[in-house]
């Protein structure tokens, strides 16, 4: 494993023609391992199944080998047989819900957008190509969990419910959850019309720091456009449910800006790959 580059939060690795971001504070548990995918030339790429099998499955296989050999390096703990194959990857079909499933075995998993399990060699994969992709572990519990949250997950408030889920099915307390939110659209690039401003606007409006998570800018082609914080948004809702400060991880990058490393939705449109938000407890 190669050290790309490293920030206050974040590790970039490489093995091999891949890389992958990890975040530091998830590191400090060798009990569970971890990655967001970057996009690698497009060798790492995990579309709807349905949109392209192969594709999928050979990034599956390929980012587990990559693991595997993080692992060998830097989890001296681990048995060589306890390694992780594609085969135990459940991949949840996303609709933009704020359902949020237990699992414990693979299995086909509809209209889910968030999964959680505290079962062993479970890899837990979400996708995103902009959307916030959050990665939750409860180290006294020894949860984890992979959470897509976009526009419409973050308006339906997904992370709460990963978070109530965890407390009523796990006894998880709020206080020992660390999340990290991987990298996803900020600000600067999640421009919005009056409609889906306002559905923000009437679902967050009580919220003290509302004129700063929209903002109104420049008239475009006759029409009104605003930036919405989303980022912000999860954060005020995962310090509602009793989340710590210093447990709510920001990797502080957005995908749009860095769509030469990341896909990008915003950029690529319809020909836009998905990254991964994988953890999982070994």
């Amino acid at each position: 494993m190669q050290i790309m580059w490293e920030n206050e939060n974040l590790i970039c690795c490489k093995e091999g023609n891949l890389q992958y971001l990890q975040f530091k504070r998830l590191l400090q548990y060798p009990e569970i391992t971890h990655c967001y995918t970057l996009r690698s030339n497009n060798e790492l790429n995990f579309p709807p199944i349905y949109k392209d099998e192969e594709k999928y499955k050979q990034s599956c296989n390929k980012i587990c080998d990559c693991l595997n050999q993080n692992n060998i390096e830097t989890k001296s703990n681990i048995p060589k047989n306890n390694q992780l194959k594609a085969e135990n990857i459940i991949k949840p079909h996303q609709t933009h819900t704020n359902h949020v499933q237990i699992v414990n075995q693979v299995e086909n998993l509809q209209e889910v957008d968030g999964i959680l399990t505290n079962k062993p060699n479970l890899i837990l994969l979400t996708t995103s190509a902009d959307c916030i992709s959050l990665l939750l572990f409860d180290p006294a519990k020894k949860v984890v969990g992979s959470i897509h949250s976009g526009w419409r997950g973050t308006l339906q408030k997904i992370s709460q419910n990963a978070v109530n889920q965890m407390v009523q099915n796990y006894k998880s307390n709020p206080k020992d959850i660390i999340c990290c939110i991987c990298p996803s659209i900020r600000e600067c690039c999640f421009e919005v019309e009056e409609d889906v401003k306002e559905l923000f606007y009437n679902e967050y409006k009580n919220l003290q720091e509302i004129e700063q998570i929209i903002q109104k800018m420049q008239i475009k082609q006759g029409k009104q456009k605003y930036v919405i914080d989303t980022v912000e948004i999860n954060k005020i809702l995962l310090r509602q449910m009793g989340l710590k400060e210093e447990n709510i991880i920001d990797s502080n990058l957005c995908t749009v800006c860095h769509s030469d490393k990341f896909h990008s939705y915003r950029k690529d449109k319809e020909l836009s790959g998905r990254n991964a938000a994988i953890i999982c407890k070994i």
